[in-house]
């Protein structure tokens, strides 16, 4: 049996809308970016990239999503991503950009990534602080930022990131 490697891809939505990282769906993100290689690499790059392109998380709130791709596409995925420029949900366009923040192996190495960039987030905050109540608060965000431990993971998250 042959396994197939796929590459994990970290992205940051991007929006001057606020209301934008609240209505966007999982759905609403795979269409943009097929759409978006479609543009830019025609009907070869979006078969390529269609073959196991899934997004696996999304987080609405901070607006982190982790897309996952096969290993041999994922060059095509990471130069299509600067050409999605809105999202479309609920029948409403909401202008937006993606901003690739890290390209990895596995789930694992893209969580331990997206760990130590909230961290230096939260760091810049607390610099820029200025009362002392969101000092405090921002100071118990900073202990709080670690990866835990889960018994029952899936395969997809145990795959090796060597080549």
């Amino acid at each position: 049996m042959v396994r197939f490697k796929n590459r994990y891809v970290l992205c940051e939505v991007i929006s001057e809308d606020p209301r934008c990282r609240q209505c966007i769906e999982d759905r609403a993100v795979g269409l943009a970016i097929r759409e978006a290689i479609g543009r830019v690499h025609g009907d070869y790059g979006l078969a390529c990239c269609s073959i196991s392109f899934t997004v696996k998380y999304l987080n609405a709130y901070t607006g982190t999503v982790l897309l996952r791709c096969r290993k041999d596409s994922h060059r095509l995925l990471c130069s299509a991503l600067p050409f999605v420029r809105q999202l479309e949900s609920r029948n409403q366009r909401y202008p937006c950009a993606l901003n690739t923040l890290h390209v990895g192996g596995t789930i694992r190495t893209c969580q331990k990534f997206l760990i130590q960039y909230n961290r230096r987030q939260l760091l810049t905050l607390l610099q820029n602080c200025t009362n002392e109540e969101e000092r405090r608060c921002i100071q118990k965000s900073l202990l709080s930022c670690s990866l835990k431990e889960e018994q029952s993971q899936s395969g997809d998250e145990e795959d090796d990131g060597t080549e």
